[in-house]
């Protein structure tokens, strides 16, 4: 067996070799890569490093190699994070493939369900989306209503999902249906694995306040989902659907991208307020930026270093249940605060939409902001998640 010491050395040369120098930097807008074909990847180094890395199996480092991943232990995995994060290198793959169903389903599927979608997420060929909230089942999830019926080998689909994450660009769907409407809400919920590219499927992008079209609206019309593409139990669905959402949580499947981010947030944000309010003897002019800016550093730090730790403290790398809303929450607000302290920062700049008198930062740091605000909302509500901690973890009554 290889020494974790020798793994350290063979790890770094790899990353030295092999990430091009433009992956070693924060990235711009539309070079995050989260797979599949449909969105066009601005930077040609951001595919030959997933590539490279999938190759690797630095895609899913924690899978086994059977589905694409690397199959290292949870050492060996931060030690790939710190070299990651040493190098300033960025996550190859991000997306609801990595982190979400991929995880599920090496819980949850079936032997040849992983063998069948695993590979293709790991190596970014197959982009996901995620088909839980409909209009009026938000918050309240179980009270879902769009319908799949069982026709034998497959079930018809119809109904609607909103704010479906870049349903734009995805390959498949993820989603929760109602297959006994009889049941009590919790019950009669069956989670199942959609293609989108069908007769049937109408989406639908949504223009936020910010401007962009980050969430759909999808439309079923007797789509079609096979058999074979259910996973878990026939009615059992809401227990799958809730440990998905664990894994959204808890951020672990994309640790290192959280590693890295935190590193290029501070850094940038320190550079704004550095430019904007100017220095004295070297640092910061505005006592109150300064303040702000080391209490959401130590937090960001305090928090990637939470998200560690529970990662060593795991057993066999597996995500934790309900303390995963404790990330949910903490994280949420922590990425409002600091858009916020960059738009106060920024000063009257950083209220401009429009016009060659603004910068791209300036204008990219206003809808950063707006979009900012649905982060609470997003993945469960912070209420929601409050309740899950006072009840699941803290062992309130209700």
């Amino acid at each position: 067996m290889t020494s974790l010491s020798d793994f350290r050395s063979e790890v770094r040369d790899w990353l030295q070799r092999n990430c091009p120098p433009s992956m070693r930097l924060p990235a711009g807008p539309g070079e995050t890569v989260s797979g599949g074909r449909k969105e066009p990847i601005r930077n040609p180094d951001s595919r030959l490093w997933l590539e490279r890395c999938a190759e690797r199996g630095f895609t899913a480092p924690m899978w086994p190699r059977a589905y694409g991943g690397a199959g290292l232990r949870i050492d060996e995995y931060l030690v790939l994070l710190d070299e990651m994060r040493r190098l300033h290198a960025r996550t190859p793959l991000v997306g609801m493939g990595t982190s979400m169903i991929g995880p599920t389903l090496l819980e949850f599927g079936t032997e040849a369900q992983k063998l069948r979608h695993l590979p293709k997420i790991a190596s970014g060929e197959v982009r996901w989306c995620q088909g839980y909230s409909e209009p009026g089942s938000g918050s309240d999830l179980a009270s879902l209503r769009t319908r799949a019926e069982d026709r034998g080998d497959h079930f018809v689909i119809n109904g609607s999902k909103i704010w479906t994450t870049l349903a734009q660009y995805g390959d498949w769907m993820f989603l929760l249906v109602r297959t006994n409407p009889e049941a009590p809400k919790h019950e009669g919920i069956s989670f199942l694995l959609m293609p989108m590219d069908q007769p049937g499927i109408t989406v639908r992008p949504l223009v936020q306040i910010s401007g962009s079209a980050h969430f759909c609206q999808c439309f079923f019309d007797n789509a079609i989902a096979r058999k074979e593409d259910l996973v878990g139990e026939l009615n059992r669905g809401w227990t799958v659907g809730k440990r998905l959402l664990q894994h959204e949580r808890s951020g672990i499947e994309s640790l290192s991208g959280a590693a890295t981010f935190s590193l290029e947030a501070e850094e940038s944000l320190e550079a704004v307020a550095r430019s904007s309010c100017g220095t004295v003897n070297g640092r910061i002019a505005n006592a109150g930026v300064r303040s702000r800016l080391a209490a959401l550093s130590m937090n960001q730090r305090a928090f990637a270093l939470t998200q560690r730790r529970t990662v060593e403290e795991s057993e066999g790398g597996k995500t934790p249940g309900a303390a995963t809303s404790i990330f949910k929450y903490f994280g949420a607000n922590l990425g409002k605060e600091r858009q916020e302290l960059m738009v106060d920062v920024r000063g009257f700049a950083a209220l401009g939409w429009e016009g060659e008198t603004f910068s791209a930062g300036e204008l990219s740091a206003t809808r950063n902001w707006l979009g900012s605000k649905a982060a609470s909302i997003a993945g469960g509500s912070n209420e929601v998640q409050l309740n899950i901690i006072a009840k699941r973890v803290l062992g309130l009554p209700d």
